[in-house]
């Protein structure tokens, strides 16, 4: 699934500009604590979250998450926006709850 679909899946506003809304999401992971995002590592995933500190942004960086999406109607700092840009990682923001957010997306991947 691409995060174009995912975006329309939930119904979230693209926060990063120049965002490759084509690049597909090989797995998705959803969260509020980011020592269980750690246990996690995938490659080319999605993580769902309402946590919104710079160290959502960091733990993306080092396990290279290609996108994330802020649920319950979180929104990320200016500050994270512009570091998960720097990193090239896309921000998606959706006021979704984590489980209809999971439950679409589980549900459009056919399981």
């Amino acid at each position: 699934m691409t995060i174009g679909k995912v975006a329309e899946l939930l119904d979230a506003d693209v926060l990063t500009e120049s965002a490759d809304l084509g690049r597909e999401i090989e797995t998705i992971c959803g969260s509020d604590m980011m020592s269980d995002v750690l246990a996690f590592i995938k490659r080319n995933a999605l993580l769902l979250t309402g946590l919104t500190n710079p160290q959502v942004i960091r733990t993306a960086e080092m396990l290279d998450i290609i996108c994330i999406a802020f649920i319950r109607g979180k929104k990320p700092t200016a500050e994270m926006i512009e570091m998960a840009q720097d990193c090239g990682i896309v921000v998606l923001q959706s006021t979704s709850p984590m489980y209809e957010a999971c439950g679409k997306l589980y549900h459009e991947r056919g399981y």
